[in-house]
């Protein structure tokens, strides 16, 4: 069985925990961790962990509300901490001699064991150096992770499909961007072809990779300012038609609870 849980998603930090459950075997794998060390261990404990129980940590990108800890928690607790080596170099490719072996490197379409998790990292379109997000697989079911991206790939759609639950990047809605206070440039960066996906076009993704074993689909990375969670659950309720899909909103400040794929 798989499950999963937010710590927070949105500019001011990322943070999603996913656990594999096979008998008495448990994996846990944090994706992101945009937070202060202090802060995270905060929301670890919301969810009844430390992070201690933490077996490793994939980095989508060198942003800082993905990076954050990251390194402190390699150094604290010894755990690998994946990345790409674009990711790797954006953050002064830092080395860790007293945790030989902490730094492990990831590439497009190679995947991962990691306990009873595999993980099958994917390309994608962002303004990052060499990002990439995520599918999970425990072998019997498929978690999809997409955030952090600008614009619709045929190839992150094949790269989803398939999936039992999805946690799909809702960032702005189009009218909102463009009436808000951001100066020209930024409205362009995150409409952009590498910027973040906004309501319609992640209602697109939902439409093309949706399927009636799409169980669980949670709205995440909701700007504060040019989205709203109703605004999101529409277009994303409309995207799946007559496929009986869960839709929730990760909050900012708390993410969201457990949801099992059983």
């Amino acid at each position: 069985m798989i499950r999963f849980c937010s710590l927070g998603s949105g500019s001011g930090g990322n943070a999603t925990l996913v656990e594999a459950r096979d008998g008495g075997s448990v994996t846990r794998v944090l994706v992101d961790c945009g937070f202060s060390a202090r802060e995270l261990g905060t929301r670890l404990a919301r969810v009844g962990l430390d992070a201690a129980a933490i077996d490793a940590v994939f980095i989508t990108h060198e942003h800082g509300d993905h990076v954050g800890c990251a390194l402190t928690l390699a150094r604290r607790h010894g755990m690998p901490l994946w990345m790409s080596r674009g990711t790797w170099r954006a953050i002064g490719a830092p080395d860790l001699p007293d945790r030989p072996g902490a730094i492990r490197f990831a590439r497009d379409a190679e995947s991962i064991s990691i306990g009873g998790l595999e993980l099958a990292p994917y390309t994608v379109p962002h303004d990052a150096q060499e990002p990439l997000q995520l599918c999970f697989s425990d072998g019997a079911r498929k978690l999809g992770v997409l955030t952090d991206v600008g614009s619709i790939t045929p190839y992150l759609l094949e790269r989803l499909a398939g999936c039992d639950a999805l946690l799909l990047e809702c960032n702005h809605d189009r009218g909102l961007l463009a009436a808000s206070r951001y100066p020209a440039s930024l409205k362009r960066r995150i409409g952009g072809a590498y910027g973040h996906l906004s309501n319609d076009t992640a209602a697109r993704i939902l439409a093309s990779v949706g399927h009636g074993g799409l169980k669980h689909v949670i709205a995440a990375h909701l700007s504060a300012e040019n989205n709203r969670p109703e605004l999101a659950r529409t277009s994303l309720a409309a995207a799946c038609g007559a496929h009986p899909t869960e839709i929730q909103v990760a909050g900012a400040n708390w993410g969201f609870d457990w949801v099992g794929i059983a």
